[in-house]
């Protein structure tokens, strides 16, 4: 049989696309490996919001030539914002690289999977045998596989609501990759969440580049009339949804969500500047004081709602006055947390043209504002300690295998240690842990498992205590 290795970077709208072409290849035939080296064809979905992100991608591209070299029959392809930017370079910097398809192309790439699929011999995806420390490749390609099923890979959904954008912020290139606003159906979308609850799914999460921007283009109807007729599909436990943008947040649109009970109480607020000033450069669309607004309405209407952020050091003509505007705001203890980033060059947009902040004061910057709100942070994650919290498990924790990882509905990561007799699939069953939260870090939270429940509203079981850490136990 014939494989596929796809490896994602970037946002949830990227890991969407990825879902999509793992599903389709499916269909064609095709098995999904979890390593590049086992694959026929290697798909590298890409990412240029930032330039560590492209630079990344073409690292990757020369790492996969290594496998041309080793097998020339082995098909690479290029998929994604980057793609779609920076086609014609692509072709010049990395010639070994088969296939290039941009964000409006996916129909093309399962087309072309389809026109692949026969002409490979079988067994040629399967890896060699022997020891695989015989053979140095896999170490050297690194890289974490998407698409390939194990025992929690269908209990969350990305459901596509819309694709592109038409607000053309000064910093952004997704408007020029991929494209303006473009509105699923209502129809499309309701039914393939109900396919996905069906399929397994307990959390839909409905993505788009503005989701909150949606429309349905035959009734008129809006993002939250959307978000209630999901929520309304049998089996459906918990909704939640990403990226919105502050201005698309109207009352109608957030009664709408208040009355929701499977909504999870977590909305992300891309601020990114606390200054009027650089909230115009950016062609944000609103000053701070109206951002401020659309906070007082959600938390009127979702008081228990973490609100999480965006935000933007360095920008173009930032100056000492707009960073501490910024800084002043998040002291105030707004954000949960907040996704924090330098600002970085993107080729095509104004704000390239622009007098650039000096790197070392941009960095000196970003390190004053991730310092004030880790704090916040780590003391919303302390509000947990003592509390048994209820979570969705993800799998192996990523730095522990010995301990399981979850999260929460406020997107709160949790970490317990496996408990005797634990296996995948049961919890896959059961997926909703209760974990008594003991520690509090940045990055989240760690406790013991105290239970695990069927649906999110059910009653929990028991479950037994983890075996004995035996390098806990002073010698």
């Amino acid at each position: 049989m014939a494989s596929v290795y796809i490896e994602t970077f970037g946002c949830q709208m990227n890991e969407a696309d990825s879902r999509y072409i793992a599903e389709r290849a499916r269909a064609l035939g095709y098995a999904i490996a979890a390593s590049p080296e086992a694959a026929n064809v290697v798909v590298l979905n890409t990412c240029t919001v930032r330039d560590s992100a492209e630079r990344r991608a073409y690292g990757r591209m020369n790492h996969f030539n290594a496998l041309k070299r080793r097998n020339p029959d082995v098909r690479l392809v290029v998929m994604g914002c980057l793609a779609e930017q920076d086609r014609d370079r692509m072709q010049r910097v990395a010639p070994h690289v088969d296939a290039i398809f941009g964000t409006r192309e996916l129909r093309r790439l399962a087309d072309q999977l389809a026109a692949w699929e026969s002409g490979f011999a079988p067994g040629s995806g399967e890896p060699a045998e022997g020891d695989i420390r015989d053979e140095m490749l896999p170490f050297a390609l690194g890289g974490t596989a998407d698409g390939v099923d194990d025992a929690f890979s269908r209990l969350r959904a990305f459901v596509t609501v819309q694709r592109g954008c038409s607000y053309y912020c000064t910093f952004c290139i997704v408007p020029h990759v991929r494209g303006r606003f473009d509105h699923r159906a209502r129809a499309e979308i309701v039914e393939e969440a109900r396919r996905r609850i069906e399929d397994g799914a307990r959390e839909v999460m409905l993505v788009g580049q503005t989701v909150n921007a949606w429309r349905d283009a035959g009734s008129g109807e809006d993002f939250g009339d959307l978000c209630r007729e999901v929520a309304a599909l049998e089996g459906l436990e918990r909704l939640t949804f990403i990226s919105p943008h502050p201005k698309d947040f109207t009352p109608k649109i957030l009664d709408a969500l208040a009355a929701i009970p499977a909504l999870n109480p977590r909305i992300h607020l891309p601020l990114q500047s606390g200054s009027d000033a650089v909230l115009r450069k950016m062609n944000r669309k609103y000053t701070l004081a109206q951002f401020q607004e659309k906070v007082e309405m959600i938390r009127r209407r979702l008081p228990r709602c973490a609100i999480t952020t965006d935000l933007i050091v360095g920008f173009p003509g930032e100056s000492e006055a707009d960073f501490a505007a910024t800084l002043q705001y998040v002291r105030s203890g707004i954000f949960a947390n907040a996704f924090t980033f330098i600002y970085s060059v993107r080729r095509g947009t104004p704000a390239a043209r622009w007098e650039q902040v000096p790197r070392e004061v941009a960095l000196e910057r970003f390190q004053r504002l991730a310092d004030a709100q880790n704090a916040i942070t780590r003391a919303y994650h302390d509000g947990h300690c003592g509390s048994v919290v209820r979570a969705l498990i993800v799998g192996d924790s990523k730095k522990d295998a010995d301990r399981i990882a979850a999260k929460t509905i406020q997107n709160v990561t949790v970490v317990a240690r496996k408990p005797l007799g634990y296996s995948a699939e049961r919890y896959a069953e059961t997926p909703w842990l209760d974990v008594r939260i003991e520690t509090a870090h940045v990055w989240g939270c760690a406790g013991t498992l105290v239970g695990r429940a069927r649906r999110f509203d059910g009653e929990a079981g028991a479950v037994a205590a983890p075996a004995l850490d035996l390098t806990a136990l002073a010698i």
